[in-house]
This record gives C-alpha cells, sequence and structure tokens, in this order.
C-alpha cells in the first residue's frame, strides 16, 4: 500500500485518483503527525510526502522515520511545489529520500516512477522469502536428520526455482532500464535539434537569445550525460566471467581516448608498470576512464595538470599492507595536482549523484566515483583516496591479482 501526505486534502484527492486508476492501493495522512501515527501501526510499500506542511514537515517526518529500525528502509518520494532549490532537493535525498519530484508534477513519469518502487519492493520481499527458506533449512538440519537428504533435495529445488524468476527478473529490470534511457535519451535529442535550428535561423542577431539557447543547449547536453551514466551504473550489476587482463593495454586505451584533451591541457601524464589481474577489462577501462578523465577535469587554473599512475605488490588486502614481489594483491595509485577536497567528505565521494564542487564550473553527474567504487567492489577490491584542498588527490585501489 501507498501512503500519500500531504496538509491539502485537494492535492491528496487527485493524487488518491491517478493512483487508483493503475490498481494501486491508497493510504493518506494530512499532517506529518498523523501519518508517522499510520506509519507505526501499518506497513507501507511507498510513502509519496509533501515537503512543507505545518507542525512536522516532510523533512522532519523522514529523518524520524530513518532513524527507526522497522521504518528506516520504506521508500519515500518528496513532493514539493515551493521548496524546489537545490538544497532543498539536497536535503531531500540527505535525509533519506530516494527520489525528490518538483511541482506540477508529469503523472505519467510519477506512476512510472511509484510502479519501479513497488517492483523492487515486490523483489525485497522475495529475498525475505528466500532468506526465510534459507533460516528453516539450517532449523530442519538441527532438529531431524533422518529426512535430511529427502528435505535438502526439496529446499533446493524451491530455491533453484526462486533463482530462476529472480533471474528472469532481473533481465526484465535491465530491459526496462533500456526503454527508459532510449525514451528518455529521443525527447533531448529533438530538444538539441530544435534548439540548435531556432538559434541558428532567427536568433543570430539577439546575442541575449543565443545565450539563453547556449544554456537550454548544455542543460540538454547534461541531461543526456546523466541518462548514460545511469543506465551504465544499473548494468554493473550484471554477471560477467573475468578474464586475463593486462591493465598497462588498458591504460594506453583510455589514455588514447583522452590525447586531445591531455594535449589541449597540456598535461602530462607519468605511468609506471602495472600488473595482469583477473577482472573483466571493460569495467577496469571504465575505473581509469572515471579517475583519469576527473583528474584533468579537476585539475585547477595553476599549471600544467600532471597524472601519475603507479602499482605494488602487497601482501593482503589492505591499505596499508607492505609492498612484496609475491604478493597476491596490488595497490594502484592515481595521483594528480589538481584542486584536491577535504577529507571530511571522503565518505560522500563515492556515493551516487554526491559531487563536492560547484556543477556550473565543474560540470558532471555525480556518479563516476559511485561506478568506480562499485566496479571494484565487484572485483573484491577496496578504493579510497588521500587529498587537501588545493593540493591535488590520490586514489588507491587494492585488487587480488586472481579472482581464485
Amino acid at each position: 500500500m501507498v501512503l500519500i501526505v500531504d496538509d491539502i486534502r485537494a492535492n491528496i484527492i487527485a493524487l488518491k485518483k491517478t493512483l487508483e486508476l493503475h490498481n494501486i492501493d491508497v493510504d493518506s495522512a494530512e499532517s506529518g503527525e498523523e501519518a508517522l501515527k499510520k506509519i507505526l501501526k501499518t506497513d507501507y510499500c511507498l510513502i509519496i510526502m509533501d515537503v512543507q506542511m505545518p507542525g512536522l514537515d516532510g523533512f522532519e517526518v523522514v529523518k524520524i522515520l530513518s532513524g527507526n529500525k522497522r521504518t528506516k528502509d520504506i521508500p519515500v518520494i518528496f513532493l514539493s511545489a515551493l521548496n524546489t532549490e537545490k538544497k532543498y532537493i539536497f536535503k531531500g535525498y540527505e535525509t533519506g529520500a530516494v527520489e525528490y519530484i518538483t511541482k506540477p508534477v508529469d503523472s505519467d513519469l510519477l506512476i512510472l516512477k511509484v510502479k519501479t518502487f513497488l517492483k523492487i519492493y515486490e523483489q525485497q520481499n522475495e529475498l525475505k522469502a528466500i532468506k526465510d527458506l534459507l533460516s528453516k533449512e539450517i532449523k530442519i538440519r538441527k532438529e531431524a536428520q533422518d529426512n535430511l537428504e529427502i528435505k535438502i533435495i526439496e529446499r533446493t529445488k524451491e530455491l533453484v526455482q526462486k533463482n530462476e524468476e529472480l533471474e528472469l527478473r532481473n533481465h526484465e529490470l535491465q530491459q526496462f532500464s533500456w526503454v527508459v534511457s532510449h525514451d528518455l535519451n529521443e525527447p533531448i535529442r529533438k530538444i538539441q535539434i530544435f534548439i540548435k535550428i531556432i538559434k541558428d535561423l532567427y536568433l543570430k542577431a539577439d546575442d541575449k537569445a543565443v545565450d539563453y539557447v547556449d544554456r537550454t543547449i548544455k542543460s540538454a547536453e547534461r541531461m543526456q550525460t546523466l541518462i548514460t551514466d545511469l543506465l551504465a551504473y544499473s548494468r554493473l550489476s550484471a554477471q560477467v566471467k573475468p578474464e586475463k587482463t593486462d591493465l598497462n593495454e588498458v591504460l594506453q586505451e583510455v589514455l588514447s581516448d583522452f590525447d586531445y584533451l591531455i594535449e589541449n591541457k597540456k598535461a602530462v601524464i607519468r605511468t609506471g608498470e602495472l600488473p595482469t589481474i583477473d577482472s573483466i577489462p571493460s569495467q577496469m577501462r571504465q575505473v581509469f576512464q572515471n579517475l583519469i578523465g576527473n583528474a584533468l577535469k579537476f585539475s585547477g587554473a595553476n599549471g600544467n595538470p600532471m597524472i601519475e599512475i603507479t602499482s605494488e605488490n602487497i601482501i593482503s588486502k589492505e591499505f596499508e599492507s607492505p609492498a612484496a614481489a609475491d604478493g597476491k594483491f596490488c595497490r594502484i595509485t592515481v595521483k594528480d595536482n589538481g584542486i584536491g577536497f577535504d577529507e571530511i567528505y571522503l565518505d560522500r565521494i563515492f556515493i551516487i549523484f554526491q559531487s563536492l564542487n560547484d556543477r556550473q564550473t565543474y560540470e558532471g553527474t555525480g556518479i563516476g566515483l559511485a561506478i568506480a567504487k562499485k566496479i571494484i567492489d565487484k572485483h573484491n577490491g577496496l578504493i579510497t583516496a588521500k587529498s587537501k584542498l588545493g593540493e591535488g588527490a590520490s586514489f588507491i585501489i587494492i585488487l587480488p591479482l586472481s579472482s581464485k
């Protein structure tokens, strides 16, 4: 069931009718206090929350929910007509919301998002059911040994069936991601084409109009990049078999892609010998691309960018592990002399959509480092960074040489 929280009854009625047209069960509350009482008594799979309300506002309600073990995982979508500035949107995500939508609401897009979160909720329940099955299996092992073999076979069949169902759902979600990406990219491409036509044919003599059009084109390009990065992030869930990968070859391919930007910025790139490891080459390429791309992007205004990529074998999977020629892990460091960052924000830089810099000055989607971390996690590795403001940054990666 979905809970709608809004202090204006007319808004609740309109949204409730929209959801019920799609056979979605709906409950409502007209204040933050009423919502908390209902949430404590009823299990909701999604909450659509108005931000500005008398008494407890939406941010305060979500903060309370996030501090409760039973309610902290309930997804919340914020709706707001007044608090549309970036600082409020960021605050919404920081308090624990999964989405922040400004009014007027595109009902089709809202329904799409609601259905997506409901589908995720169903899958989480399926995973919980599998977990319960495993717990029962352990209990059966302890209580009875006589029919153990038969019971294991029965449970295994159930688990295999559930796993097949989950794989099918995962495939459907990947197809859904591709369709959403395609459907979102298409109107953006048309916006770019028509805006450029308008600019070239009708606005050449009006400098102010040309400036507005250029800003619109730039915004469309940022949206297109965001969609591409989100799709890349979602595809990381797919299972791919690792293979022997010469990271020197991967690095040279990435540097070749950046050759124009390196030449344009007069960047100096120093590379040491990198190891050959068991990995997914395309994903390791993405890691180097994101780290080197960031080093070039955040190079600052003073002097030429200098980027140094080095590696050494180490004994154990620890950032401070001593070096050893016969070590089973490698420690790769990508160091630059750019603008750096304050290490108090270290826990934020690898979180999706988190950016520490002014997006007007340094464009980006806030997904690159999140993608890099997810890839390193999938390779059973670690990633961190060391930095000071104005003194560059060093990204340190620990990876096993072999996946066996």
